[in-house]
């Protein structure tokens, strides 16, 4: 076997050089075309041939530059941190592969130059496909999280919301309610310009429950209210609901920030959660275990969504030709709010 001493010599290089470059010691300072001679000769020479290939492919990765797109401010991702979660989740998973995050934008106006000298792209929210194209044309190096729409050609992460709608609807169905409300928001597919709110497109969860409760005959239009997914919005909205003249017995509510609100408009009114009203959210961030009553919600695994999105990333970075949707199944969890646990 070579010794890297051999190594050295035939690359015209230090060993110490060939020792760093082969245990990719990211403190060295040397160019590409000596880094890729080192590991070209080690290969050759059969030198830890599996070593050498692992740590060839670490070091190719650690010459990527990837560009994160987020459509959510830093105050939208302390009050729902499940968008952070992806965020933290997508940097960690890259620190972990030793791929560098070059450049990271959150939704407003974006120059088309801001990506170009980017390898690959993950985008996080469900931005215009035309708009995507033309701050980066490369799809096969674009990943989308939580696209609302359907896109050929592309690699997406999403969640399986009928599932967990179904799971919400069932669950009330097996208590007994018949009567069952939802608190929801408007959703929007992004321009990439100052007018970043594009067209408005239904809520997946809002269609999917609709389409639910139609087939078992019990939807009423009376009992969908739509806010703007924060905490301030659910109050809001829960309190339009219990002005109704008939108000549910059970509620499905978009996301944890807009549950939470709606669980202190409960409280104010005297509606005794669960046995007056069944509460149900969406994201199941950490809060909500310690909320009174605890709050039942779905469980998306957001550290997964981010992990899915950079691993599909790493893949088209080496290679891989055919475009892969993932769709990540929910986990209904449940707590005090909607009873029977």
């Amino acid at each position: 076997m070579a010794t890297i001493k051999e190594i050295a010599k035939l690359a015209n290089v230090s060993s110490a050089t060939v020792s760093r470059v082969l245990n990719n010691d990211t403190s060295l300072s040397v160019g590409e075309e000596t880094r890729d001679r080192i590991f070209d000769i080690a290969e050759k020479m059969q030198y830890k041939p599996h070593r050498v290939k692992r740590m060839k492919k670490e070091s190719e990765l650690s010459t990527k530059q990837v560009g994160l797109l987020l459509w959510v401010s830093p105050d939208d991702e302390k009050e729902d941190t499940y968008f952070s979660e992806i965020r933290q989740s997508i940097e960690r998973r890259c620190e972990e592969l030793n791929l560098n995050i070059g450049r990271m934008v959150r939704g407003n106006y974006v120059d088309a130059s801001a990506f170009q000298d980017m390898d690959g792209l993950i985008i996080v929210g469900s931005v215009d496909i035309e708009d995507i194209e033309r701050i980066f044309p490369d799809r096969k190096s674009v990943v989308l999280v939580n696209h609302l729409l359907d896109v050929r050609g592309y690699d997406s992460v999403k969640i399986n919301f009928r599932q967990a709608v179904e799971e919400v609807v069932e669950h009330f169905y097996r208590l007994g309610h018949r009567e069952i409300g939802m608190i929801t928001g408007h959703e929007y597919l992004y321009k990439l310009g100052p007018n970043k709110k594009g067209q408005t497109l239904l809520d997946a969860r809002q269609r999917h429950f609709e389409q639910l409760m139609k087939e078992k005959g019990l939807y009423n239009p009376e009992y969908v209210v739509t806010g703007d997914w924060s905490t301030a919005s659910g109050y809001e909205t829960m309190k339009e609901l219990l002005s109704k003249p008939k108000r549910p017995t059970a509620c499905f509510i978009g996301n944890d920030p807009m549950a939470i609100g709606a669980l202190r408009a409960l409280h104010e009114s005297s509606v005794k959660v669960p046995e007056e009203m069944a509460v149900v959210g969406f994201d199941d961030i950490e809060v909500s275990a310690f909320v009174n009553p605890p709050l039942s919600s779905i469980k998306v695994h957001p550290v997964q969504i981010g992990r899915t999105a950079v691993q599909l990333l790493l893949e088209r970075l080496e290679g891989r030709e055919a475009a892969i949707q993932v769709t990540v199944e929910p986990e209904l969890v449940l707590r005090e709010s909607c009873g029977n646990r």
